[in-house]
């Protein structure tokens, strides 16, 4: 029969090497692998002095704020000062604004005392030009009409900014209005203008085929024949009927009064 298997017993130098590994203190693990804090526990510097004689204690570290573990911390370089700011000045101390009574900027607005006008004087308007009525203005009318109406809209547009930069709440429904009636004088304009320049192709047209007229800007520019045949003829005709001189001194001059011993004075009865 096999002998039952039993464990060597161990030595007395065995025990004794256990003994000392569980006497001996274990060797401490480095803080960085056990900490866990989010931002970097080192001091920021926080203040940049700039002044004349200050010494340069900047942070140079590109990484600084940063956790290496979970990744967080600012991403750009901090900076401040400790410089005083400036103080704003009180109003009361503050010089006089002077500006040009004729500027051309007073010509945005309506009244130098408001920026807006009230309901009532937004809707105090005429109405606008028709084209029949344009037909009969000039070139220099037409043009004058309608930078009259430019600057118009430009005021309406400036009211309708400071009414909703301000919050007014009121006028624009009268603003619309008045806008409505200087496009619709605009429109009519663009009309009239229209209509002249087809006209002017047309005459164009016409005056290249008509042989007394001349566009190539070199000599008159219109030259009549029939005109000038008929002018001849009306001068050979007043020659043909001019009175000789003679015949005009012997002949009596109805304009004249006659003289008292000219004629024979008349029987008495």
């Amino acid at each position: 029969m096999a002998a039952p298997a039993m464990r060597p017993p161990l030595s007395m130098g065995g025990l004794s090497r256990i003994r000392m590994m569980a006497s001996t203190p274990t060797a401490p693990i480095h803080p960085s692998f056990t900490q866990r804090a989010s931002l970097s526990t080192s001091s920021v510097l926080l203040k940049r002095h700039k002044y004349v004689g200050a010494r340069d204690n900047r942070d140079h570290s590109k990484s600084r704020g940063e956790s290496a573990m979970r990744g967080t911390g600012t991403r750009w370089r901090l900076s401040m000062s400790d410089e005083p700011l400036p103080r704003p000045v009180p109003r009361e101390k503050l010089p006089p604004i002077v500006t040009d009574p004729d500027h051309g900027l007073w010509e945005f607005f309506y009244n130098r005392e408001r920026i807006v006008n009230t309901p009532e004087e937004d809707s105090k308007h005429g109405r606008a030009w028709s084209v029949e009525e344009l037909r009969h203005k000039s070139w220099d009318d037409l043009h004058r009409l309608w930078w009259v109406c430019v600057k118009e809209r430009n005021r309406i547009a400036t009211a309708n900014f400071e009414r909703e930069n301000q919050k007014l709440g009121f006028g624009e429904a009268e603003a619309a209005e008045r806008d409505k009636e200087v496009l619709k004088t605009m429109r009519a304009i663009r009309h009239v203008l229209t209509e002249r320049f087809y006209l002017w192709e047309d005459a164009v047209e016409l005056a290249k085929k008509d042989p007394e007229v001349n566009l190539t800007g070199e000599g008159p520019a219109f030259t009549p024949k029939d005109y000038l045949e008929e002018a001849d003829a009306v001068e050979g005709a007043a020659d043909a009927t001019k009175v000789p001189e003679a015949d005009a001194a012997t002949s009596p001059d109805p304009a004249a009064i006659p003289s008292a011993t000219s004629t024979a004075e008349a029987p008495r009865l």
